[in-house]
């Protein structure tokens, strides 16, 4: 590197707490360069891109096969300074100084700040990933070119997480439901059943995970019922696929002797840092499963999965009240409360009159009201059909 430049630096400004941004949110920063001493500059950009790319190689016999796959997004180039012979191009766009004018290519010594501003396309695209073999990302590139100098370069990546929108996948919402019975072999006799009902299929981060389950053990020993959920990670490229699989959290019931029927209630806390789902990505897949199972001793297992969707909880409203049967609500990503320009702030009211006043005062007072109605009256969640079902 040249000692003329010291340093090209991209920065952009959160948005929220969570740090995360959606579809059609505004990313807005800054690119700071410092320069030594005087120096001419060709060009001086800001690029916005989101990819999804897998790579990974395999050997067989004495060939080496690489399997490489990209989808791009999106990619929005900002000059500050562009080329004199450059072509113009749609996703490109010359930016000015404050003033209007545009920006020198004589660079003085000292620092100087380039503000830039983005929109999100408002396109349907995956959260951003990182895996074994395929990432996806989302990020701003800033790129400084000289005149017989190598290029100078600095990036930034930016946190991006689907918009979720549950009136419009009413499946999120939906129940599930199984079930399972086996009848015993060699050292334990007898059989064993089990019914399990799922209250839906998505399920926020941070959320807890409920399963009921209905279990009849009639065989000859104690059986425990357990708990798992798993993550796939799905790379695809060159017609072919990558599978990864982690158990992630599991939980144990309690013991159930042998002649017995209970119903068993177990909630599966989902951490709030669990990735997304990811089913919109052309080779990149994440996906969850539950696996419920009966552990029976000197037996095969009977086990049942669900699929299950994990939303981002960023799209929870902070203090929501408890949703209806006609779905979950949620906030947008970004600022929940922005504010709003051009409105003139409130002024406070004018002195009022003794009569008026008191009578002011009266109807301020606290009146009467009827207490809400018990939290079981609120249909949470569809019914479970099927979940008293006897054996």
């Amino acid at each position: 590197m040249s000692s003329t430049v010291k340093s090209l630096k991209v920065t952009y400004n959160p948005i929220n707490e969570k740090n995360t941004f959606t579809s059609g949110d505004i990313v807005s920063g800054e690119v700071a360069l410092e320069v030594a001493k005087d120096c001419e500059i060709n060009s001086l950009l800001i690029k916005f891109k989101g990819k999804a790319e897998v790579l990974w190689t395999e050997r067989h016999g004495q060939t080496t096969v690489v399997y490489h796959s990209k989808d791009k997004y999106f990619s929005i180039k900002h000059y500050f300074v562009r080329d004199k012979d450059h072509k113009e191009d749609d996703n490109e766009i010359l930016l000015t100084t404050v003033n209007g004018d545009t920006h020198s290519r004589v660079i003085a010594p000292g620092c100087h700040i380039y503000p830039f501003t983005f929109q999100i396309p408002l396109q349907e695209m995956p959260s951003s990933f990182t895996g074994s073999v395929g990432k996806i990302i989302y990020s701003l590139e800033a790129k400084l070119c000289r005149s017989m100098r190598i290029n100078k370069k600095d990036s930034t990546k930016i946190n991006f997480v689907s918009k979720v929108d549950l009136s419009s996948d009413p499946g999120l919402m939906m129940p599930q439901h199984e079930s399972k019975d086996k009848k015993m072999k060699f050292f334990t006799s007898g059989t064993v059943a089990m019914d399990v009902n799922l209250e839906k299929t998505g399920f926020f981060q941070g959320e807890g995970l409920k399963v009921l389950t209905s279990v009849q053990n009639n065989s000859s020993r104690e059986i425990k019922p357990k708990y798992c959920v798993y993550r796939k990670h799905s790379f695809f490229a060159n017609g072919k696929r990558r599978l990864s699989t982690k158990d992630l959290f599991k939980e144990v019931g309690e013991p159930i002797p042998p002649s017995t029927s209970v119903n068993v209630t177990q909630v599966l806390p989902i951490p709030h840092d669990l990735e997304p789902t990811i089913l919109n990505c052309s080779n990149i897949k994440v996906e969850y499963r539950l696996r419920v199972y009966l552990d029976v001793k000197y037996a095969s297992d009977p086990e049942i999965k669900f699929p299950i969707v994990i939303l981002p909880a960023s799209q929870v409203a902070a203090k929501a009240p408890p949703p209806a049967a006609s779905g979950f609500g949620f906030e947008p990503f970004g600022n929940t409360n922005p504010p709003v320009w051009g409105i003139v702030p409130p002024q406070p009211p004018a002195p009022l009159a003794p009569a008026a006043a008191a009578a002011a005062a009266a109807a301020a007072a606290p009146q009467p009201f009827d207490p809400p109605p018990p939290y079981g009256s609120y249909g949470m969640y569809p019914p479970l059909s099927g979940f008293d079902k006897k054996y």
